[in-house]
């Protein structure tokens, strides 16, 4: 979208399908706003689920440091959607992710958009951590 601060600036990580479901709706009878950031979630771990190597153990854990959602248009239900999913911004400890949920047979209908900001840390002090090897290399 012409002029939005969220577009991705590196590699494509994965186009998950995502189908809406009935409990998604809100009173609008339109998918809920929170429930979009379940569909980014699920894609996300469909995608770290699938990388060549460990992205998570007991010594390493990635927790959601902040999140940004921009709602495009309405959702309703039926419907399949697809997320997208791009390397935004590859730090020593945190990857942002760009995300845009899209219509499954249609890219260029846009429902939402925006980057999510992962940091990898130690579970046992929350301190940071550099990034796992798995998510260089995926996100490399």
């Amino acid at each position: 979208m012409a002029g939005d601060a969220t577009a991705s600036l590196g590699k494509r990580l994965a186009r998950v399908p995502v189908g809406v479901r009935w409990g998604d709706l809100d009173a609008f009878n339109h998918v809920n706003n929170a429930r979009f950031l379940d569909l980014v979630q699920e894609a996300r771990l469909v995608w770290m689920a699938a990388l060549d190597g460990e992205w998570m153990s007991d010594a390493f854990k990635p927790v959601l440091a902040a999140t940004q959602m921009n709602y495009r248009r309405q959702l309703g239900w039926p419907a399949d959607v697809v997320v997208e999913l791009d390397v935004q911004r590859l730090g020593n400890s945190s990857l942002t992710i760009a995300h845009r949920i899209v219509a499954a047979g249609d890219d260029a209908t846009v429902y939402a958009d925006g980057h999510v900001v992962l940091v990898w840390i130690d579970p046992a002090s929350g301190r940071s951590l550099p990034l796992p090897p798995a998510i260089r290399r995926a996100c490399g």
